[in-house]
């Protein structure tokens, strides 16, 4: 990311949307930059879930069996829930161009959230917002 800070891109993530620029900072610094070619099998379903992405560039497919569920764009974010609990991906992802992703693994998401309380209050209630939205769309 050559002129963005990857801080900067994380502040219109939903799920850092309420969290201050130390936050941010904080995380940036913990992830990784990860390049994918087109049709590339990032996530798959039902395997162990590890890591949290967040699109930086690019487009990519969510699919649940043989059923498209949606599209995701830069700043978009998935495998949050599975790189909390480590449980199962409830969905694959598939690049659909060459895209480029922020990369936090589960344990280092896991250490910031025992290190810093504001932050991981800060995550519990987007993600709260994020199952009410998802209710509320399913109704």
């Amino acid at each position: 990311m050559a002129t963005t800070k990857l801080e900067d891109v994380l502040a219109y993530v939903p799920l850092f949307r309420e969290l201050n620029k130390r936050q941010l900072k904080h995380l940036a610094g913990l992830m990784d930059v990860a390049d994918f070619m087109a049709d590339a099998a990032i996530v798959r379903e039902g395997t162990k879930g590890n890591a949290f992405y967040v699109v930086l560039k690019g487009q990519a497919v969510v699919t649940m069996g043989d059923n498209f569920l949606t599209r995701l764009v830069p700043g978009d974010h998935f495998g949050e829930i599975a790189a909390i609990d480590g449980g199962e991906r409830s969905a694959s992802v598939t690049s659909e161009t060459p895209v480029q992703l922020a990369v936090m693994t589960r344990m280092d998401l896991q250490k910031a959230l025992r290190d810093d309380p504001e932050l991981a209050l800060a995550l519990m209630v987007a993600l709260a917002q994020m199952v009410r939205r998802a209710n509320k769309d399913a109704h």
